[in-house]
């Protein structure tokens, strides 16, 4: 056995999966062989869901059933609706999220089920209630009523009716479904190698999905987008971003929203991701978060090579759309739920406990002392 250690499980190879994969003679990310660029321009949101939960693309039987199932699931317990309403209104909504989950593992007659089953109509639960919970956060904490879901309303159509209490244009609804399609799945990534080190153990799918969470809030991963906003409120305005981004790179900070470590050549999601967001913001009539994008992103290929990853077109789309910044990474979770499930239900296939090795390099051997002695 070799000795070497690849901090990061850095190029290893832990498993197999049919769920995705970036295809890198054409540089793109891929879902069960579907490119994802390609999903997002002739793909709903929820087309999507079912095509990483199910294996295919539905057809229009398939569908209208599928978002049947998803809008007779949406609403929430009065328990759940209390306990969001009395979460401490400074909390972090990604906690929100982790906790929302757990008490929909705690409601759910058959979370320690772990048959197919019994899985895919857990997960159907979780990815129909879970928006629906974090809306009613998005509006407790700021003193407002909570609305519940409205019949009719697609996916993404929803979530804005009960964060807004309206549906925006169909531009806006549109680049909102292509970030949950870009965000629905992506690999062994940190948060859903996390799912399945906890459903390797034969965990429940809400203890899996909770602790996913947990590892999607830290800023190296999906809330790198709340980052990149933070970033572009500190630059301000278009004038001083050339100054801040050098000044940055000279100090040798990380700037966030850049480089991956799966793409060689740049994310694949960042084009489709960059244009849906141009187009919010012609729509907004906004000029001022396009240009410090510009600018930075030029900056950061010129001099240091590094492309923008998916990241940092989303955080200023959402900012646009209206959603606060520490919402940026629970819309994430909405989608990503999706990712997880299904890497959650594919464990299960073949499952084997997850329990790598470490090369210990603490003390040598020492002899215990009595208290009297030490």
């Amino acid at each position: 056995m070799s000795d070497e250690i690849k901090k990061g499980l850095l190029g290893i190879v832990v498993d197999e999966t049919t769920i995705s994969q970036v295809m890198p003679d054409i540089n793109s990310l891929t879902y069960r062989g579907y490119a994802v660029q390609d999903l997002c321009e002739k793909c709903t949101f929820e087309e999507v869901a079912f095509l990483v939960l199910n294996g295919d693309l539905p057809n229009k039987k398939e569908l209208s059933k599928f978002k049947k199932e998803i809008e007779v699931n949406r609403n929430i317990s009065i328990n759940l609706r209390e306990i969001v309403k009395h979460m401490p209104k400074k909390a972090h909504p990604m906690d929100v999220a982790r906790t929302i989950v757990s008490v929909l593992g705690l409601e759910d007659k058959q979370t320690t089920d772990n048959s197919p089953k019994a899985n895919m109509k857990k997960t159907i639960r979780i990815f129909a209630k879970t928006p629906t919970a974090i809306a009613a956060f998005f509006r407790a904490r700021k003193g407002k009523k909570i609305i519940p879901p409205k019949k009719g309303l697609s996916f993404s159509e929803n979530f804005f009716y009960m964060c807004f209490g309206k549906v925006p244009s169909k531009d806006i609804v549109k680049a909102f479904d292509v970030s949950l399609i870009l965000y629905a799945e992506h690999s062994f990534n940190v948060s859903t190698f996390t799912a399945r080190t906890i459903t390797s153990s034969l965990s429940d799918i809400h203890g899996a999905i909770t602790g996913a969470i947990a590892s999607l809030k830290g800023p190296l991963h999906g809330g790198a987008n709340e980052e990149v906003m933070h970033m572009m409120n500190k630059i301000k305005t278009p004038e001083k971003a050339h100054k801040w981004i050098n000044n940055a790179l000279d100090k040798k900070e990380v700037v966030m929203g850049f480089g991956h470590r799966v793409y060689k050549r740049g994310d694949s999601r960042v084009p489709t991701m960059e244009k849906y967001f141009r187009k919010v913001s012609n729509a907004k009539h906004d000029k001022k978060f396009v240009k410090i994008y510009d600018i930075v992103k030029n900056v950061m290929i010129e001099k240091k090579n590094i492309h923008p990853n998916v990241d940092y077109p989303t955080g200023p789309t959402y900012h646009l759309m209206g959603f606060d910044t520490d919402f940026f990474t629970p819309i994430f979770v909405i989608s990503r739920i999706t990712g997880w499930s299904a890497h959650v239900m594919e464990q299960h296939t073949a499952n084997k406990l997850i329990r790598p090795l470490s090369k210990y390099t603490g003390s040598d051997h020492r002899k215990v002392l009595l208290l009297s002695q030490r």
